[in-house]
């Protein structure tokens, strides 16, 4: 079994959620989907799924980026109907996303959102390439 550091920073996402009024739930992900930290209010399996959908939301605003070359994706805002869906680029493979309900104030979550970003700074880049523990640079596995 293969086991890898986590470091959990759902304190910082309970920090951030709590002060912002409208706010419901935070997730910080990888940009794979694999949550790295979430805030109260959430069961692990919510925050499983939520992350998988704002992995999927930024890949494919990171594709239309690509695709008419637009450059990189800041940030993605899905409006629905009762909530407001905010996934802001956290590092070079992670994201920040949370659930507000649809009365937020859209820029005091914007900038709230990229205060935590900085915040936690290294933190929050996830290495590309995940490998276990005591595994070298080259894929050979080396001996403790």
């Amino acid at each position: 079994m293969t086991t890898f550091q986590r470091i959990d920073l759902g304190w910082l996402l309970d920090e951030m959620v709590s002060g912002l009024t409208d706010a419901r739930v935070a997730v910080l992900l990888s940009t794979d989907g694999l949550p790295l930290g979430y805030s109260k209010g959430q069961k692990h399996s919510e925050a499983e799924r939520f992350g998988a959908m704002a992995s999927a939301l930024h890949s494919l605003a990171r594709s239309a980026g690509h695709h008419f070359r637009a450059g990189g994706v800041c940030q993605t805002v899905v409006e629905l109907d009762e909530a407001v869906l905010f996934i802001t680029a956290a590092g070079e493979n992670a994201c920040l996303a949370l659930l507000a309900s649809e009365t937020a104030d859209m820029g005091l979550v914007a900038y709230e959102m990229n205060q935590t970003v900085q915040r936690v700074g290294t933190h929050l880049s996830v290495d590309p390439v995940r490998r276990p523990p005591h595994a070298d640079p080259a894929g050979g596995a080396q001996r403790p």
